[in-house]
């Protein structure tokens, strides 16, 4: 044999040695990693069927019936039922300032008293000059009464009557201005005391005792509070269900809450006006709504927000508002069925009741069961475990403990195997 086959052949017979080597060096690690992989395989199903038996503790409550009040929301501010300027009717010196600020003051209550002897003086002089005239028409009438008996006889002439006459018309005249003029006096010594025309709150005045006021001085501003306005607007949309529900005789009852926490501050508000126009702007239409206001809780200037009940749904489906989730689609809730699985189950919410529960509009029948607490858990088919409000799931026992350890150390195995 030639040295050109010898190291051929010794070429061949390498290549086929490492081909076998090579083939059984890694054909067990690919079992083993197949094996593994299998293993998990089976673990992750095992794992997940497991999973899908167990319930899932949630909180379900049923969907109940009641009468539903319907209400339009907006954002209110409360007025006053009237606001007065003090203004002094005379000048002079302001002598006294009766009230206090911030105090409630009652129609006719004393509120200032401005220096009256000027106006004490002009009112005794009216008086004197009324007395005067009056004197004098009192001697014109008995001088006329005297001679009237006496022109019969031819011991007065026609004329001296006729001045006689004259003289009492003009007398009578007189003594009605001056009366008038003891009206005017009288009026102007009684502006000197200016008196609240309403029953109000006194602000902070402007004047302080001492100082010289003009009928152009403003004292002080008088806010009525009892009762009390409070104003808001609400969109177009909504005119033809206000108009249609107020023309029911019976008038709508307005709540006002504060707009912090939203308690409510007034609940016997009722509907007092609606205007008479839309604002073209703003595409709303003003409502005026009055309340007693008996503690003052509402205040000339404050924000609130008001509800207006329009009407009341007689039977409506009513949940917890915690059982109703946001998806793509609109809203749902996870219904619970009759093989304590859950589906997703679209539902219309109708509106608010109260603070804490819905109307549903569509989607849902009496009694249905939904979940309120812990949807996070939750897919379409999930098994729930359905607890009422403020339950919670039971402790395991030490037989459960004992059997889920077990069942975890063998699923253990099974993976290191």
């Amino acid at each position: 044999m030639s040295r050109f086959w010898k190291i051929a052949l010794v070429v061949v017979a390498v290549i086929v040695v490492g081909a076998v080597g090579f083939r059984l060096l890694h054909k067990p690690a690919a079992d083993g990693q197949a094996g593994e992989q299998s293993g998990q395989r089976q673990g992750k199903g095992q794992g997940q069927d497991k999973d899908k038996d167990t319930p899932v503790p949630v909180t379900v409550e049923p969907v109940v019936k009641q009468d539903v009040p319907v209400y339009l929301t907006a954002l209110g501010t409360v007025q006053a039922l009237n606001t007065v300027t003090i203004n002094p009717q005379v000048s002079g010196q302001m002598l006294s300032i009766n009230f206090k600020e911030g105090q409630e003051v009652k129609k006719g209550d004393l509120l200032a008293q401005i220096d009256p002897r000027t106006f004490q003086a002009a009112y005794d002089q009216a008086v004197a000059k009324q007395e005067q005239d009056e004197a004098q028409l009192s001697t014109a009438q008995s001088t006329l009464k005297r001679n009237d008996a006496l022109v019969a006889k031819g011991y007065v002439a026609q004329l001296d009557m006729d001045t006689f006459r004259n003289n009492v018309a003009n007398l009578t005249a007189t003594v009605a201005a001056d009366k008038a003029a003891v009206r005017s006096a009288k009026v102007n010594l009684d502006y000197t005391r200016i008196v609240s025309p309403i029953d109000g709150v006194a602000g902070i005045r402007n004047v302080d005792p001492g100082n010289v006021v003009t009928t152009t001085t403003a004292v002080v501003t008088l806010t009525q509070i009892h009762p009390i306005y409070v104003t808001f607007n609400l969109p177009e949309q909504n005119l033809e269900m206000v108009r249609k529900a107020a023309a029911g005789g019976d008038p709508l009852s307005v709540l006002a809450l504060d707009r912090a926490d939203a308690h409510t501050i007034a609940d016997d508000g009722v509907l007092n006006v609606v205007d008479n126009q839309i604002d073209t702007t703003t595409g709303t239409f003003k409502l005026r709504s009055i309340f007693q206001n008996a503690k003052g809780d509402l205040w000339p200037g404050q924000f609130v927000n008001v509800r207006l009940k329009v009407r009341t749904v007689t039977g409506g489906l009513v949940i917890p508002s915690q059982a109703v989730q946001r998806g793509p689609d609109g809203d749902y809730v996870y219904l619970v069925q009759q093989d304590d699985t859950v589906k997703m189950n679209p539902v219309k919410v109708a509106g608010e009741v109260g603070d804490s529960h819905v109307m549903v509009g569509s989607g849902l029948a009496l009694n249905d069961k939904v979940v309120t607490e812990g949807q996070f858990r939750l897919k379409p088919g999930s098994k729930v475990k359905a607890l009422k409000p403020g339950e919670v799931p039971a402790a395991p026992t030490a037989a459960e403990m004992d059997k889920a350890k077990k069942n975890a150390q063998k699923q253990g195995g099974r993976r290191g195997g």
